[in-house]
């Protein structure tokens, strides 16, 4: 296996989004809820996703929007997020070695854990954890 490179610009950006989202839509876990979710809007949901990471990692600012709300009613509990992760983990690590993938992981950790606790949060009715 060659030595990896770091993410570097778009075409990396691009690289890990289409391996990632591959990965996503064959597994059976996680696929399902996916590809329900996105249906024929594929190459939209992979088109928003270069700009999200593009604007994160790479600071070239061309995502906008919030990414939470489409994901607010999906079915998913935290098994789904641990599945996610490891699949995010593994296509890094397969695809890219350097600072920025590490801050990608890193991103895609405290963005799933966030996603989860809010998605559990709108589920009880908007309570915090101490049920107030």
């Amino acid at each position: 296996m060659p030595d990896l490179i770091d993410i570097q610009n778009l075409d990396d950006i691009k690289l890990l989004v289409d391996t990632f989202y591959g990965k996503v839509q064959k597994d059976t876990l996680i696929g399902p809820i996916f590809n329900e979710k996105i249906g024929n809007n594929w190459p939209a949901h992979l088109e928003r996703m270069y700009r999200f990471w593009q604007t994160i990692l790479l600071e070239e600012h061309t995502y906008s929007g919030s990414p939470f709300p489409p994901h607010k009613h999906l079915p998913v509990e935290k098994e789904h997020f641990n599945r996610w992760m490891e699949i995010f983990t593994e296509t890094i690590d397969n695809l890219f070695a350097g600072p920025l993938a590490e801050e990608a992981k890193l991103r895609a950790k405290n963005m799933a854990e966030m996603f989860f606790y809010k998605i559990d949060y709108f589920r009880n009715g908007g309570r915090d954890f101490f049920g107030s």
